[in-house]
């Protein structure tokens, strides 16, 4: 699919700090779109972050190199010639691979962002964008994920029995461990910070996916019930919902 690209500056230093994999070597990144001169340009813009970006033109493509090239992100295209992005992260999802994924997309309407965030996306950043833009929301998504060395010092939280480790991103529950997606582990950490206080979908929404659905929170219900199955599965319940204000997390009372 057709997408202008911009720039609001030329791109002569890193804006930040690099990011690297833990064990020092460079960040992996997929790009995923049928349009060369696309990924010419996206790739050019995370090398120069110090990143290592292979590139698929259609989905099947995709889903091989998924496979074996073990990208620590996916910008991915939602519009692809044989099988959609849509189809490409149902069948990642399916098959156990919980990468990161920023879906890149032409549509404007609510509901398609939606849609690419509650089937198991953690992004988007809608066409025309700027090069700059894909690179911070790339970031962010890392920052969020497991494969990063961590900038953080006091890395644990912990409200009760429920444990959340900033730097190893590790959670456990009363020595359960839990396996959580970045969204979720982002979502868990915003509620930990803040217990027993209610934050609304509209304080979660901008604090967790950075904007706003003009309205449409269904994904913030959806994510909630992802975590609910996680943290309080077989537990007395530590996330509650406070009708028409929000949600709270809570230790439970001895």
């Amino acid at each position: 699919m057709l997408g202008k690209v911009t720039t609001s500056a030329p791109i002569t230093a890193p804006a930040a700090p690099r990011l690297t994999r833990a064990d020092g070597s460079p960040l992996r990144v997929l790009v995923v779109d049928d349009e060369n001169s696309l990924t010419d340009l996206l790739s050019m813009a995370l090398r120069y972050e110090g990143w290592e970006v292979k590139a698929a033109p259609d989905g099947q493509t995709a889903l091989s190199l998924a496979r074996d090239f073990k990208p620590d992100a996916i910008v991915l295209d939602v519009m692809l010639p044989d099988i959609d992005g849509l189809q490409v992260l149902g069948r990642l999802r399916s098959g156990g691979d919980d990468t990161p994924i920023l879906f890149l997309t032409a549509k404007d309407a609510v509901e398609d962002r939606v849609t690419g965030l509650t089937a198991g996306g953690d992004d988007y950043v809608t066409k025309p964008f700027s090069l700059e833009e894909v690179v911070a929301r790339l970031r962010g998504l890392i920052r969020r994920s497991a494969a990063m060395v961590s900038e953080h010092g006091d890395s644990r939280i912990v409200v009760g029995d429920l444990v959340l480790d900033e730097e190893s991103y590790e959670v456990s529950r009363a020595g359960r461990e839990i396996e959580l997606t970045a969204t979720e582990f982002e979502l868990l950490r915003f509620l930990m910070r803040n217990p027993r206080r209610v934050l609304s979908k509209a304080q979660i929404l901008d604090r967790v996916w950075s904007y706003d659905f003009g309205g449409k929170s269904s994904v913030v219900e959806i994510y909630i019930s992802y975590l609910r199955k996680k943290i309080d599965a077989g537990e007395e319940p530590m996330i509650h919902t406070v009708r028409g204000v929000g949600y709270v997390i809570k230790p439970i009372a001895s």
